[in-house]
């Protein structure tokens, strides 16, 4: 199937389809127990192969969502173009617009300038589909997997390491916001899962709250956790922070438009 215009440039359509397509494989995995049934015959090299497409479909995403209205991509297009008519190749056509282009505008400009231009047509639906592609285009695979695992609302156990006062307080955080969600989600890289929810919670697509009594086996299997049991290594007292994450209210209207099984 052809995804590209004759221009090369994506379109928003293409996108959709990139998307959809990769995330019924990202979902399908997380959605059955993929993980569950790795003891199967011949599982190991199935899996392989997943990833693998999965991984090609999502570099794919991430361009073509490059090439959709990246108002940087299109200043530096401008730029360049208003370079060329200046050594006289041959003029460019312009558009009268909320900020006038002037000739020489450094790149950081001109994009401020194409955003405030792309403000004056958006209406609330318009505006939300730019601030969902601009948050997908920064997510990593493995964090759109840690998502997909929150996606449903329930909580999972987080905690930071900090090391503790002489007067028992709290002192320097030496690991933040490490969880269980990474495992639960299948994620390729356990290692940077505390960075990952750092992000997503930057992001605003995901919450920290108060610690849950319930959820007690799971921060106690969470201590056990390579990354909380380096870090305790280097420090002489310690003190562990309890608290759970869970799906923002962006991050659950975020993921009702992006959610690959009901496109």
């Amino acid at each position: 199937m052809d995804y590209q215009r004759p221009n090369g440039r994506g379109t928003a359509e293409d996108v959709a389809n990139l998307a959809r397509r990769a995330g019924q494989l990202a979902g399908w995995a997380a959605r059955t127990g993929f993980d569950l049934t790795r003891k199967l015959p011949g599982i190991d090299t199935a899996e392989r192969g997943l990833k693998q497409v999965e991984r090609g479909l999502l570099s794919e995403l991430r361009r073509r969502l490059d090439e959709v209205d990246d108002p940087y991509h299109a200043a530096l297009t401008a730029a360049s173009a208003m370079n060329r008519a200046d050594a006289g190749s041959r003029a460019v056509e312009t558009t009268v617009t909320l900020v006038p282009a002037r000739d020489h505008v450094e790149p950081l400009r001109a994009a401020m300038a194409e955003l405030l231009n792309h403000s004056i047509g958006f209406g609330r639906e318009r505006a939300r589909e730019y601030l969902y592609a601009i948050i997908l285009r920064q997510l990593t695979p493995d964090e759109a997997r840690i998502l997909a695992a929150l996606s449903d609302g329930s909580p999972f156990p987080a905690i930071d390491v900090a090391e503790r006062s002489a007067m028992g307080g709290t002192g320097r955080i030496v690991l933040r916001n490490a969880s269980t969600v990474g495992k639960a989600a299948g994620v390729s890289l356990p290692d940077q899962v505390p960075g990952y929810v750092t992000r997503l919670i930057g992001l605003g697509l995901v919450e920290l709250d108060e610690e849950v009594p319930s959820l007690e086996t799971q921060y106690e299997i969470l201590l056990t956790d390579e990354s909380v049991r380096e870090v305790e290594k280097q420090v002489k007292r310690i003190k562990i922070i309890r608290r759970t994450i869970h799906v923002s209210r962006l991050g659950a209207q975020f993921w009702q438009a992006c959610d690959p099984s009901l496109g």
